[in-house]
């Protein structure tokens, strides 16, 4: 069957469950299995959501899957009802992301009521991705996270916390929240430097957490390295915290070039992400004759 069919079949397919559910509202519902026409139409809402995904009409599908977790809620079936939500969210992520969410935010209502934090975090997870792509609104997406972090603790659940606050914290750095971002990164690398399999990461937090307090305040930095390197005798020898000394020194002397070759360096070893860019580009801006016009780290 080709796409024309398969929508043609799912618009007869919602068409025969309204029938259904109107008739489950007549004066006899009662003797005649009222409750029996509603799962009926259920069925056909859902068949005819996966015809709509079949012929790639997103918003139709996700129309249908909505319907379906309305009526499972009025037959007290909140499971089916809320994966119903999530999976109307899921088409209408390809072609409505502000419905989307309106349907993903509905199961988490119901998730939550039930107990179920872990599953409402990973929801809260994919609305905040869909701030951060398709909506391109950072705050939101912010808010997301920290709420899916929330939930994760809950259920000491810390590593996939800790994952959504490190995205929290490098939006925060990025939206100027310099403190916030500081307390997090700081947070999250002395949970993970006693532990044998996540230590190793720990030095990143630092080092993130570290070019903040740089940005705001060079004698911050200094007093944050010199505690990093007390609570973490590793990272001493880690080059992250050699590049920290050496872009010190090198503002200290207000010498520009000495803080671009010693990045260069680094990136030579280690490629510097985006992120990293931004925050050695911003401390650089600091120098003095080192214009905003040089946005260069190379």
């Amino acid at each position: 069957m080709d796409n024309a069919g398969k929508e043609r079949e799912a618009v007869q397919l919602m068409a025969e469950a309204e029938k259904r559910v109107k008739a489950s509202h007549s004066f006899l519902r009662g003797l005649f299995g009222g409750n029996t026409r509603i799962e009926e139409a259920c069925e056909m809402y859902t068949r005819a959501a996966n015809m709509f995904k079949m012929a790639k009409n997103w918003s139709a599908a996700g129309n249908a899957f909505c319907q379906a977790a309305k009526l499972h809620m009025q037959l007290q079936s909140k499971h089916d009802s809320a994966t119903s939500f999530v999976d109307a969210g899921n088409a209408y992520k390809k072609a409505d992301p502000q419905e989307a969410i309106n349907c993903l935010n509905a199961a988490i209502d119901i998730y939550t009521d039930m107990g179920r934090f872990t599953i409402a975090a990973k929801h809260h997870i994919t609305i905040a991705e869909i701030y951060e792509t398709e909506l391109v609104d950072i705050e939101k997406a912010i808010a997301h996270y920290e709420q899916s972090a929330d939930y994760y603790k809950g259920e000491e659940s810390n590593s996939s916390a800790n994952k959504c606050l490190l995205k929290v914290a490098a939006y925060a750095a990025q939206l100027e929240q310099y403190q916030k971002a500081i307390e997090i990164f700081e947070q999250v690398g002395a949970n993970t430097m006693d532990n044998p399999l996540l230590k190793y990461s720990a030095k990143d937090y630092f080092f993130k957490a570290a070019l903040c307090h740089f940005i705001v305040d060079e004698l911050n930095a200094k007093l944050a390295l010199e505690k990093y390197e007390e609570m973490f005798p590793a990272f001493t020898d880690s080059r992250e915290c050699k590049l920290l000394k050496k872009l010190l020194e090198a503002h200290e002397e207000q010498n520009s070039e000495a803080y671009t070759e010693a990045v260069k360096e680094f990136d030579s070893i280690s490629r510097l992400d985006q992120w990293l860019t931004t925050m050695l580009l911003r401390i650089k801006k600091s120098i003095q004759g080192d214009g905003e016009g040089d946005g260069d780290l190379k």
